[in-house]
């Protein structure tokens, strides 16, 4: 071994180093491991407004017609308008029947509000067999946004059951609740 700075002690070798974060049990729950791997299309109804501000009946089914429907065939579709206008509610019905129609299925909200809903529903079905009596993290960084909401609904599901709950990674938790 080279002298100098040495990470791991004064006698440590590479053969006796321990993994203590492997080692503990924990259960690492990453919410965005849950989310559902389908991606969601977005329909905004602002480039269908007339001035910017109100959906004509006529003008906005006539555009509907001109679509090519064939790219919503098998997909989840966020239909939404991203701009205070007035949209009748009868907008939202007609543009419903023409993906439901392509072989596509909708809900009203933005992609990142559907992704939401759809990760709150997996949640909700979430099997707590797996985390029964154990020590759980709830993984906080990640490549993707997960909103609050989740996070609330993981801690609601997980603390009737788990030993520990955690949130963070598991080398630096922030306890949450710890079973008495």
């Amino acid at each position: 071994m080279r002298r100098g700075f040495c990470l791991f002690g004064k006698n440590a070798t590479m053969e006796n180093l321990r993994n203590k974060v492997a080692e503990s049990g924990i259960i690492t729950l990453d919410p965005a491991k849950l989310a559902p791997l389908e991606d969601v299309l977005g329909f905004d109804l602002r480039d269908f407004l007339w001035h910017g501000m109100v959906l004509k009946e006529k003008e906005f089914r006539e555009q509907l017609k001109a679509i090519d429907w064939s790219a919503y065939r098998g997909r989840l579709v966020a239909v939404y308008c991203s701009t205070d206008a007035i949209v009748a509610r009868w907008a939202w019905m007609l543009l419903a029947q023409y993906i439901q129609q392509a072989g596509g299925a909708c809900r009203f909200g933005t992609p990142s509000q559907l992704r939401q809903d759809l990760l709150l529903e997996t949640i909700a079905q979430l099997n707590l067999n797996d985390y029964e009596g154990e020590r759980v993290v709830i993984k906080g960084c990640g490549d993707e946004s997960i909103g609050e909401a989740v996070y609330v609904a993981l801690t609601m599901k997980l603390v009737p059951v788990v030993k520990s709950l955690m949130y963070g990674e598991p080398c630096s938790t922030v306890p949450v609740y710890k079973k008495r």
